[in-house]
């Protein structure tokens, strides 16, 4: 009996023996199983992570001109935007929120911008200020299709900072009926004797004659220059100080007054409506305000190149090139410069004319079918070859404004031409000193 008590015992013990051993195993065995199945969540979770991150788009963001111009480069971006999987965020502005917006971000580190719009004016200002990159360095060219007058506000010596993409240039624009009414096809306006005389008799008809544009001192400078061209006048001598009291100047403002006196002031989209319906025969303007066809009731043509019949002929048209560049200070530099190249493509240009665009290519101005649906073009190539550029000076911006706002004063009456025009002189001198 007491051999089979001690042998129960030995079996009890031998038993919890295994026992305890078969548990150490087991919990050895998921103890070491836990790491590896966090090792695999881990690797999926990296491995979706990479993936989602692959797919993540690109972002880019361009600061455009508002309107048109926009418009233009809004209606190119989807086919850009799958083929690169970025997508593009636009925000379209005013001329001078545009400048000032531009401006204020090229001081930070890492700009807010991609690719911007940016007006011919601006190029001295920006490039000294280090706004724009240089193209030339990150590989870019201008080809020979380009219209060559319309790329000289885009370089610094050889170095291109800026690419022409839309052709605005002044125009005269034109009801079709009411010159009709004064006598006039479009080609038979080759003076401004032609323009008085249409503003005279449309305004004796009880319509407007003429209408000068307001808005702001850029606005009312840039509606003026064509005028002080065919003047023989110009704002600055060729040391870039201001030339507003010469005899050229003042007669020159003389005849925009005597067309303000037979018309109206307005801004832009009023200008437009004005004349597309009848209420006002001329007024000087651009491609991108307005888009004729042959069923159109408005249109637009050169603006006369003389005074008179017998004045020698001058180059009457003001360039205001639209131009695309990249911000110095952009995070996304080699997708930007390549929708750059996409937006500049002569293929992507020949499209941009049925949704308002005017390319400063041949290749597009020059299309037969192109001229046979929108035959002002043929006025607009001509144009951007011999148009005249506003004066390259970084004070531009402020320096429209001291002309605009005393050109303004002596047209609403305020102040005698003499004092006006003496005041913006003496205002300018200091700016420019």
């Amino acid at each position: 009996m007491k051999k089979l008590i001690a042998l129960l015992l030995i079996l009890t013990m031998v038993c919890a023996t295994f026992a305890g051993c078969a548990k150490t195993t087991e919990e050895t065995t998921e103890s070491a199983a836990e790491p590896t199945a966090a090792a695999e969540t881990a690797t999926e979770t990296t491995t979706e992570a990479a993936a989602e991150t692959a797919a993540e788009p690109t972002k880019l963001t361009l600061i455009l001109r508002g309107g048109t111009y926009g418009d233009v480069v809004k209606a190119a971006l989807p086919d850009f935007e799958a083929a690169n999987n970025c997508t593009c965020e636009v925000l379209e502005l005013s001329f001078d929120d545009l400048h000032t917006k531009i401006a204020l971000d090229a001081v930070n580190a890492e700009g807010a911008y991609d690719l911007c719009m940016v007006d011919g004016s601006w190029m001295a200002e920006f490039t000294a200020n280090n706004v724009l990159t240089n193209l030339s360095e990150m590989g870019y060219t201008l080809d020979d299709d380009i219209i060559p007058a319309t790329t000289t506000i885009c370089k610094v010596g050889d170095d291109v900072y800026l690419a022409p993409f839309f052709g605005n240039v002044t125009v005269l624009l034109y009801n079709k009926q009411l010159i009709a009414d004064a006598g006039y096809e479009a080609a038979d306006i080759d003076t401004f004797a032609d323009v008085m005389d249409i503003a005279q008799k449309t305004y004796d008809a009880g319509k407007i004659g003429f209408i000068i544009r307001g808005g702001s001192g850029d606005n009312i400078v840039s509606d003026f220059i064509p005028h002080l061209l065919a003047y023989g006048g110009w704002v600055v001598d060729d040391n870039n100080q201001p030339t507003v009291t010469t005899d050229e100047f003042k007669a020159a403002f003389t005849n925009y007054i005597d067309l303000y006196k037979l018309g109206a002031t307005m801004d832009k989209d009023d200008i437009v409506a004005a004349i597309d319906n009848g209420t006002a025969a001329l007024a000087i303007g651009w491609p991108g305000w307005y888009v004729p066809t042959a069923d159109s009731n408005a249109s637009y043509t050169v603006i006369p190149t003389k005074l008179t019949d017998t004045d020698t002929a001058k180059n009457t048209s003001m360039y205001g090139v639209w131009t695309i560049g990249i911000c110095n200070n952009s995070q996304n530099k080699e997708l930007t410069l390549k929708l750059l190249e996409y937006l500049m493509s002569a293929d992507v240009q020949l499209a941009s004319i049925d949704n308002g665009g005017v390319p400063c290519r041949y290749s597009c101005l020059q299309n037969a079918d192109v001229l046979a649906q929108y035959p002002q073009l043929e006025t607009v190539c001509g144009a951007l070859e011999t148009g005249v550029y506003r004066p390259v000076i970084e004070q531009w911006a402020e320096f429209t404004n001291i002309l605009g706002t005393e050109m303004d004063s002596v047209i609403q009456g305020t102040k005698t031409m003499d004092d006006g025009l003496a005041d913006a002189q003496a205002s300018l001198e200091a700016l420019m000193s």
